[in-house]
């Protein structure tokens, strides 16, 4: 392969010259670019030789010097920039420092054109590319051979790692570890500095909202330190992406040898193998959660008559039949995939983000007094918790402590989002799974008809006098009894001016405490005394009959229900 030791002896090039970095006069050469933008430094590759007339950097020592790290950090073959047009000398801090990292520093010629320059050098390292070319062939029917067995990520990892000689991860889409090659050669073992558990992060949040939002449009790979106990490690990152949609990242910690040019030509290789892997792997877990989803969606829709089909299906999905199970409805707003055009992406938005939701609950399951089982479908994710049918049944209020700590999880780790929960009530056959889904539905349904900006959790029981009610009863037959009983205090309250119906409420809702009631609605208690006496006027009652009471009270729970429709 070219050197840079080759370029000064190029005829066609006379004149170019070495003025700093000799200790890397043996770099190789694969390919030769202009740099003309600081924002490519993410787009070098090693053994990649740097033209540049230096105007970006011509006004800025801070500039230069990070010029000099940056191909140091990215193990280029030199840089050579153009004199006479904005240099008549190589700054003196740019050649100290090259010298310090063995960074050949190469003056070229006023006469001579970037691009020519660009012509003259390919011409020469064409013939190298034949060599590159077999070991790429080779790394190829390589990775064709795993998968053509069936091999997973596993065996391509290892592949990858025995090729490059450094460490490798595979992590998923939100940086969560699949698997990981370590090498044998390699002098900082990664289980030393790394956590390195199956689908959880490896590396810190702050490390990864570092990379740039259209790093799955990026062909090639980037590179980035990481930093652990002060100690820094190289990363090169490779996305594994199809149409923008990530799949997975490649991570090569270089802490055996820098990465070489044919080493970015593997990544290449292995990212498309590893998405084709990747695709193949969704379609598989598709089938499964289709398979799953339908038994779910029969079991909760009460379609299952069959007790021996409901036994041995149940058994097959993870369900015991001898535990009483409860039903837990999550709906997930994504308000910010709305306006996405694209509805096959947005699906995909939508399912990932799911599925990140399932996988944070089954975090908490130890903390759901029963065993649990998760699954998604559309925007809802559905929670079925369990226990032995012999042991107590779980509380109103221990299902609500759950699903608080659900609510706090998914909040605090999906901050764009907005989820309602419902629960239903305990059963304890499977066959009667059916109406806690239902419930939780319809604690959902009615939590947003009553609380719709105050509530975010709501178990059936919170609302089963309204639900009796509005299934059983028609609004016209609603209206009448309402106004029979306390029409005439809602049209006095609408003609006065006055508040005699949420005067009613308070006095109910506090027990007919009248000084508890009194505080709540910010009034004095004399005042209170004196509404509930007009009330008794108006009513002609005296607020004592039970069946008085009674009625009073069911006008009241109509009087919601017609109020929110």
């Amino acid at each position: 392969m070219l050197t840079i030791k080759d370029i000064l002896q190029i005829k066609s090039i006379e004149g170019i010259k070495i003025v700093a970095g000799h200790s890397g006069l043996n770099n190789q050469i694969s390919v030769v670019n202009i740099i003309e933008n600081p924002d490519v430094f993410d787009w070098l590759t090693s053994n990649e030789l740097l033209l540049s007339t230096g105007y970006i950097f011509k006004d800025s020592t801070e500039l230069q010097n990070k010029f000099i790290h940056e191909l140091v950090e990215n193990n280029c073959a030199g840089l050579c920039i153009k004199m006479k047009r904005y240099f008549d000398a190589i700054p003196q801090n740019m050649t100290e420092l090259a010298d310090k990292h063995g960074l050949p520093l190469l003056e070229l010629p006023f006469e001579y054109t970037l691009s020519r320059v660009i012509a003259i050098i390919n011409e020469k390292t064409n013939a190298d590319y034949d060599a590159v070319n077999r070991r790429s062939l080779d790394l190829h029917n390589a990775l064709f051979k795993i998968a053509l067995e069936g091999g997973g990520i596993e065996q391509i990892s290892a592949e990858l790692s025995d090729t490059i000689h450094n460490p490798v991860l595979i992590l998923d889409r939100d940086w969560n570890l699949l698997c990981y090659t370590d090498h044998k050669d390699n002098p900082s073992p990664l289980q030393e500095f790394l956590p390195l558990v199956k689908n959880r992060p490896v590396f810190p949040t702050e490390f990864t909202v570092a990379f740039p939002k259209y790093i799955t449009e990026i062909k090639k790979s980037i590179k980035r330190t990481y930093y652990s106990q002060g100690q820094p490690y190289k990363c090169c990152i490779m996305p594994v992406s199809v149409s923008s949609n990530a799949y997975a990242y490649i991570v090569v910690l270089q802490t055996v040898r820098k990465l070489v040019e044919f080493d970015y030509t593997a990544l290449e290789h292995v990212s498309t193998m590893l998405a084709l892997d990747r695709i193949k792997a969704k379609e598989i877990e598709e089938v499964k959660h289709k398979i799953r989803q339908d038994f779910f969606d029969d079991l909760l829709a009460g379609n299952i008559t069959s007790t021996e089909t409901l036994h041995s299906l149940s058994a097959m999905h993870g369900l015991k039949v001898n535990y009483a199970y409860y039903c837990t409805v999550i709906h997930v707003e994504a308000t910010q995939l709305e306006n996405y055009t694209d509805m096959v992406y947005r699906k995909y938005e939508m399912e990932h983000m799911v599925k990140k939701c399932v996988n944070l609950i089954y975090g908490l399951s130890s903390n759901a007094g029963g065993e649990l089982i998760c699954y998604y479908r559309n925007q809802q994710i559905i929670i079925l918790i369990g226990k032995n049918e012999n042991k107590p049944p779980i509380s109103v209020s221990d299902t609500k402590a759950f699903a608080q700590e659900v609510l706090q999880l998914l909040a605090q780790e999906m901050t764009k989002n907005h989820f309602l929960i419902g629960i239903g009530s305990q059963y304890k056959t499977l066959a009667s799974l059916h109406r806690s889904f239902f419930e939780a539905q319809e604690a959902m349904r009615l939590m947003q008809r009553f609380n719709k900006d105050s509530r975010s959790i709501a178990h059936f029981e919170d609302y089963s006098v309204y639900h009796f009610l509005d299934s059983n009863i028609k609004p016209t037959e609603m209206e009448t009894f309402f106004n029979k009983v306390l029409g005439g205090i809602h049209e006095h309250d609408q003609t006065m001016n006055t508040r005699f119906m949420s005067t009613l409420e308070y006095y109910f809702m506090y027990n007919q405490n009248v000084t508890e009631a009194a505080k709540a609605m910010f009034i004095h208690r004399n005042t209170f005394i004196y509404r509930i006496d007009k009330i008794k006027d108006l009513l002609n009652i005296d607020l004592k009959n039970s069946d008085e009471l009674f009625e009073i009270q069911l006008a009241l729970n109509l009087y919601r229900l017609l109020q929110r429709g």
